[in-house]
């Protein structure tokens, strides 16, 4: 096996997969962002789940908003549902896995709220379920996954957005979804200081 070789058709795929999402996605994205930014003008907050790489990236935004991306600004709020072992063993062990994003989204969310959840697949149990506990919150969601979509993609109500990743390999969608991610921080660092709600409507 040419590993190099190996190693420049994986770059291929995934530029590949980046140039067909930078044809598809930005619209969505402008409206993702516009759906933050309303929320956290509004004084609400952010909550963020995925699974096993999706909660690494679930962290990641949630330290970009509370902390800062690549500019000056204030600290806002956002919660990452994946990060409290306790919380997570507690909810895991004396009821189930898959309600341990729903669980605390009852107990930590408010109407106006917004939850993103990560699933590359749209088949997370976890975050089926977080959708659908949102949605009897008066919280609204934005989904990112992949092409497919899945049970979460059902799940989601008429108010929710879906940004779907054109791709089914599971590396590729994740690459993709931390581009994303800076996106929408950086829809968040233009927009947010000043507010730029032109730039919405």
């Amino acid at each position: 096996m040419d590993l190099e070789k190996r190693v420049q058709t994986l770059f291929a795929l995934s530029i590949a997969t980046h140039q067909e999402s930078a044809r598809r996605l930005p619209g969505i994205i402008v409206e993702a962002g516009r759906m933050l930014l309303t929320a956290l003008w509004a004084g609400n907050k952010i909550l963020v789940c995925g699974n096993g790489g999706s909660a690494a990236d679930a962290q990641h935004f949630a330290a970009e908003l509370l902390n800062r991306f690549e500019t000056e600004r204030p600290g806002l709020p956002a919660v990452a549902l994946t990060t409290d072992s306790s919380t997570l063993t507690s909810i895991a062990n004396d009821y189930d896995f898959k309600e341990i994003f729903s669980r605390q989204l009852y107990a930590l969310g408010r109407p106006g709220d917004v939850l993103l959840g990560l699933s590359t697949s749209g088949r997370s149990a976890n975050i089926t379920a977080a959708i659908q506990a949102a949605r009897q919150s008066s919280i609204t969601t934005i989904l990112l996954t992949g092409e497919d979509g899945g049970d979460c993609l059902e799940a989601l109500g008429r108010e929710d957005l879906a940004i779907r990743v054109p791709a089914r390999s599971t590396a590729r969608i994740q690459e993709v979804h931390v581009l994303i991610l800076h996106c929408l921080c950086d829809l968040v660092d233009q927009c947010y200081p000043n507010r730029y709600v032109e730039e919405f409507k």
